[in-house]
């Protein structure tokens, strides 16, 4: 699971995880790359040393299953990486680190003769035609969410209830760098905000849906570059913009501490969440069997307070806190092994 920073890797025998590790990436050594795309061959070599010193033998895996890119809208699943699959990933734009999860994958697993798979990547695309529409015609609504997080946890969520994820309607919200807050409608994604671009609520690293005439304003006021007003929105907005942090373990204790600035920007961004929870429930015609809160920043209790607080009105509020994302890339991994989901063709 290649992040900006950082290259997260686990061995799991079924549903046991034996290793799991985060290979941390420094700003001096990804200085020596153009691009994340350039750093195929280093970040693969990095993850074959550390399982050589974790005294894994590669040649007894059975797949390799990396995080999903960039790729062109696909519907929900497993897909068998291809070459199809490694050509666009090399060669699209806007290039993110996650477009190295599929290539790393290949490389291994051609290393072990073992299939490479990605699951749900976060253009999985399952809306509704009419929450594509916009009221300017040369803009569409796009799927960019955190599909994997969202998908797992909510099968998870029937798995321990004893029902079937297609015949539950959930909302499943992801709280992270980035928030998304999907409408589950039996096993379908039919509504969820642009998690890339900054749109929904305010999230530690993303501005959220903000007045468009003030952003249009503000985008010609001659302050800003293209490239910084595209930072005002991703990367430097929410949290970073409003209290000067992306974590929420300081922003927590800053606030409770007093801090204003700090305990605004936790309340706005807790409210966004309640707020767009409410929106999926009306996408679901009010019918919700639950709410899933997940995402690093469910471990905040003062958070999960928040928004269950509001929300509770509407379903159950159930927490699974953390990404999972090494956990929901095994479980896809094991389904197509044991036979209960078969491996798509990327096309």
């Amino acid at each position: 699971n290649p992040g900006s920073t950082s290259t997260k890797i686990a061995i799991y025998n079924g549903s046991e995880a034996k290793v799991e590790l985060t290979l941390r990436h420094s700003t001096e050594e990804l200085s020596h790359f153009a691009s994340p795309i350039d750093q195929s061959e280093w970040r693969k070599s990095l993850i074959l040393n550390t399982l050589a010193e974790n005294n894994i033998d590669i040649e007894s895996l059975s797949a390799v299953i990396g995080r999903g890119g960039l790729l062109h809208p696909i519907e929900s699943g497993v897909y068998e990486v291809n070459q199809t699959m490694i050509d666009e990933l090399r060669s699209c734009t806007p290039q993110h680190a996650s477009n190295l999860g599929a290539i790393i994958a290949s490389e291994i697993a051609e290393l072990c003769q073992a299939k490479a798979y990605i699951a749900d990547p976060i253009v999985v695309d399952e809306l509704d035609e009419v929450t594509k529409i916009t009221g300017i015609k040369q803009i569409r609504r796009r799927s960019i969410f955190h599909a994997l997080n969202q998908k797992a946890m909510a099968r998870r969520y029937a798995s321990d209830i004893g029902r079937p994820y297609e015949e539950l309607n959930l909302i499943v919200a992801h709280l992270g760098g980035g928030i998304s807050i999907g409408a589950h409608h039996y096993g379908r994604v039919i509504d969820c905000n642009n998690a890339l671009d900054g749109e929904g609520p305010i999230a530690p690293e993303r501005a959220g849906t903000i007045p468009a005439g003030e952003l249009i304003d503000l985008c010609y006021s001659g302050q800003y570059t293209h490239k910084q007003a595209r930072e005002l929105i991703v990367g430097g907005g929410g949290w970073v913009a409003l209290a000067g942090t992306n974590s929420a373990i300081d922003i927590v204790n800053r606030a409770n501490e007093g801090d204003k600035s700090a305990k605004e920007a936790l309340d706005a961004m807790c409210y966004g969440v309640a707020k767009h929870i409410g929106q999926m429930a009306v996408a679901l015609n009010g019918e919700v069997d639950a709410i899933i809160i997940t995402g690093g920043i469910a471990h905040s209790k003062y958070v999960t307070d928040y928004i269950s607080k509001r929300c509770r009105f509407i379903a159950p509020i159930e927490i699974y806190a953390g990404e999972n994302e090494l956990q929901a890339l095994a479980m896809n991994a094991m389904r197509v092994l044991q036979g209960t989901t078969d491996a798509k063709i990327y096309e």
